[in-house]
């Protein structure tokens, strides 16, 4: 294990004063050399591209750019546009082949890494919105093993358009995940005509080494609904973008 842990010092994984427990270091090696984040066009820089739409009412989806008419600016100023939706439900989803992207089905049914996900949303200051946000993991036959499923957010017109994040980290989930379907999207609550509705970008799906822990984590707002014990017990298809 020595060995590896100098491999991840030599290629920057870690710092010398690194003091976090690792399980495994030859693992945390290969998945630091993997990480990355599995969602394409995440900050809507290629227009909808990689993006599957699922539902598209009112006014269609847009990209804008930030901060946008009654917006704020992001948090990161690197990220310069974001995904709006109007006002009718807009949905939009990505399915990530976890094989495809270099995980091997062994890594994923014995070491089960960390999946950790992230989104952020804002609402414009002079409308209110829901936002709503559900990833599942699946088999290869696309049974649902684990879910993150928050309850829908509802800001109220005249807010601050402040970005708010929401961060899930699947821990201990169930052998056999495959693949990873994201999908999130809202509308606005005043029935505008245009994109008035929740703006998402800078979303992300990684996949990291485990420390030393047995439950699973999360960072994320009140009135989360979290499927992972259910699933495993009774796995059930959901509609999958393929």
């Amino acid at each position: 294990m020595i060995l590896w842990k100098r491999k991840c010092l030599r290629d920057g994984f870690i710092t010398k004063d690194w003091d976090q427990p690792v399980e495994d270091w030859k693992i945390c090696y290969f998945l630091r050399s993997l990480q990355r984040n599995l969602l394409r066009n995440p900050c809507a820089e290629e227009g909808m591209l990689a993006w599957q739409i699922d539902t598209e009412g009112g006014n269609y989806w847009k990209v804008e750019s930030l901060p946008g008419a009654h917006g704020t600016d992001f948090p990161d100023p690197k990220v310069k546009k974001y995904f709006v939706t109007s006002y009718e439900m807009c949905l939009k989803s990505q399915l990530v082949d976890l094989v495809a992207n270099g995980y091997w089905k062994e890594l994923l049914d014995t070491v089960r890494p960390d999946i950790m996900v992230r989104d952020w949303f804002a609402a414009r200051a002079d409308c209110g919105c829901t936002y709503q946000l559900k990833v599942y993991l699946a088999s290869a036959d696309y049974f649902v093993l684990a879910s993150f499923e928050p309850e829908p957010v509802t800001i109220e017109q005249w807010n601050d358009a402040a970005w708010r994040e929401v961060s899930h980290t699947f821990s201990d989930y169930p052998p056999g995940v495959r693949y990873i379907l994201f999908r999130h999207g809202g509308q606005d609550t005043q029935y505008w005509a245009g994109w008035y509705g929740p703006r998402v970008t800078n979303s992300s799906i990684v996949i990291s080494h485990k420390m030393t822990r047995n439950a699973a984590s999360s960072e994320a707002q009140p009135g989360q609904k979290h499927r992972q014990e259910e699933a495993a017990q009774s796995p059930y298809k959901v509609v999958l973008p393929i």
